[in-house]
This record gives structure tokens, sequence and C-alpha cells, in this order.
């Protein structure tokens, strides 16, 4: 069974997810609208992610004899910048998202809940690749600077992606 502080603080964390969910699409249709198909396609795939990762907790919560209990979203913007500044958005909303499920792996260890700090530990190695694939696809946007052509090679590159990876 889980704590009450335990079940809430899980709860807020399904609530971020959804809402990096939301986020994401939101940032998929942004590129879908200015004829970037490959990073519409790669952000609409973080956004499934996002939401896996929600429904993963979502699942805990009930397995533990909790109760999930779903809060607002709030929306997302509907216009972003250029594809370096997503990219940089994307990465620092992971590293914000890395914070908040260490502090809640803390909470978990704190409360001596050491079943939900084991399930939190998927969440923090999936957190590493999360932060890696954004600063690789910062990194790359900034040596392809103002570069069309480079950024069409992205583009396709991103287009690439299917929802296996």
């Amino acid at each position: 069974m889980l704590k009450p502080s335990i079940e809430g603080a899980i709860n807020d964390q399904v609530n971020q997810e959804f809402e990096a969910a939301y986020l994401y699409l939101s940032m998929s249709a942004h590129f879908e609208a200015v004829g970037l198909p490959g990073f519409a396609n790669w952000m609409r795939l973080q956004s499934q992610e996002e939401l896996a990762h929600g429904m993963k907790l979502f699942d805990y919560v009930h397995a533990r004899g909790g109760r999930a209990r779903l809060q607002e979203i709030k929306a997302p913007p509907h216009q972003f910048g250029k594809p370096i500044e997503v990219a940089r958005l994307v990465l620092q909303h992971e590293q914000n998202v890395t914070i908040l499920i260490g502090k809640l792996y803390e909470t978990a260890a704190n409360e001596r809940d050491f079943v939900t700090a084991a399930q939190l530990q998927w969440f923090l190695t999936e957190q590493v690749e999360e932060e890696k694939t954004a600063t690789d696809l910062v990194h790359r946007l900034e040596i392809a600077g103002d570069n069309a052509n480079a950024l069409l090679i992205i583009d396709k590159e991103l287009g690439g992606r299917t929802g296996a990876e």
C-alpha cells in the first residue's frame, strides 16, 4: 500500500508526464505547420513516450493499491521559434523532469518505500537517455547554424525515427 505522500507525489509526476506529452504534441503541430515533417515526427514520438511514462506511473499507483488522480493540464504554447530554440526548450524540459524524478525518488527513499524507489530507478535511467538525445540534437543544430541544407538533412533523419526506438 502506498503512503499518501508517495501517492500524491506520483500523481503529481503523472501530471508532469501528461503535460510534457501535450507540450511535445504542440511542438509537433508547430513543425508540421512550418514544413518540417521530420521534426514533427520526432516530437510526436516524444509525446507518445511521455504519455507512456505517465501511464506507467498511473498503473503503478493502482498496482500498489492507490488511486491515480488526474489533474488539470495547462495549455501549451501554439507557436515556437526556430528548431534550435525548440530543441533547447526540450532539453531544458527534460532536465527539469530529471530533477522532479530525483525529488520523487528522494521522497520514496525518505519514506522508506524501497519498492517505489526501485520502480523509479527505471525513470532515472530513462532520463539519462532523454537528456542525451536532446543534447545531441541541440549540438547538431548548433553546428548546422543557419544552413538550410543542413537543417533539411537533420529533418530527414528525424523523419526516419520510428516508435520502436
